[in-house]
């Protein structure tokens, strides 16, 4: 293993244009589940409840459970070690931006500054009727479904079942994986499409994958050139120290 970190290490390092490209699984240490699997929120919650035409439907039932998964429980996760090493490998000029599937807002919390959501945001909600947007923390949950000051309905940044990828996120993310020459991919299991295209987009250009998942994934046996089997923080605190970062 001290060997691929070595290795991954030294792609990093002599990298032009290096990619991170996030999944839910580099959040899972700071206490975000992930959705799919058999501890996932989907084994819990019925995900019909954040899919669009639901939402439109029966806003009060679909933000009772919206609340309580996104602001009472995701609400007091802070970044981990894996989400501030990414920073410091911003702020060192080793990466040049981060892709993220997740709607957490953890890599911006640990100091990311180019950061593409893919599937949005949940820090911030948006008004069907007028589209103007508000920090979650001014509106008040106490009453559901929240509304806007033009008495419209407000609802989550982020993509429900049913929406498209939103702009610019979508076209800067491909933008990215084509120019890319590394891809660092952390946590991400590949069955999330269209997101799951982006390994792929980044390898076709050339680009070296580096993986870092505790289990071998969709991109780790036709994708992935360094696979690092182990948890993010893990796996990042040793890459961290093979690259020469300080402590974080």
């Amino acid at each position: 293993m001290q060997d691929r970190i070595e290795q991954a290490a030294q792609t990093l390092l002599n990298a032009h244009h290096a990619v991170a490209f996030t999944g839910a699984g580099v959040s899972v240490e700071s206490g975000i589940p992930t959705f799919r699997g058999p501890d996932g929120i989907w084994s819990r919650y019925d995900p019909e409840s954040i899919e669009l035409g639901f939402f439109l439907r029966h806003p009060g039932d679909s933000w009772t459970v919206i609340k309580e998964i996104f602001y009472d429980f995701f609400g007091q996760a802070a970044p981990n070690a894996a989400h501030r090493i990414l920073a410091e490998m911003e702020a060192s000029g080793i990466l040049r931006e981060v892709i993220t599937q997740n709607i957490d807002n953890l890599h911006r919390d640990a100091g990311s500054r180019t950061v593409w959501e893919f599937h949005g945001n949940s820090r911030t909600l948006v008004c069907l009727a007028c589209r103007a947007t508000y920090p979650v923390g001014e509106v008040s949950l106490d009453t559901l479904p929240p509304l806007c000051e033009c008495s419209g309905l407000l609802k989550p940044n982020f993509i429900f079942f049913g929406e498209g990828i939103p702009e610019p996120a979508r076209s800067k993310s491909f933008a990215a994986a084509s120019a890319c020459d590394v891809m660092l991919v952390i946590g991400s299991t590949g069955e999330v499409a269209p997101a799951s295209m982006l390994p792929g987009v980044a390898r076709n250009g050339g680009a070296t994958i580096i993986e870092v998942n505790p289990e071998p994934s969709l991109f780790t046996a036709g994708t992935t050139d360094i696979f690092l089997q182990g948890a993010a923080t893990e796996m990042m605190g040793r890459l961290g120290v093979a690259m020469g970062l300080g402590e974080v």
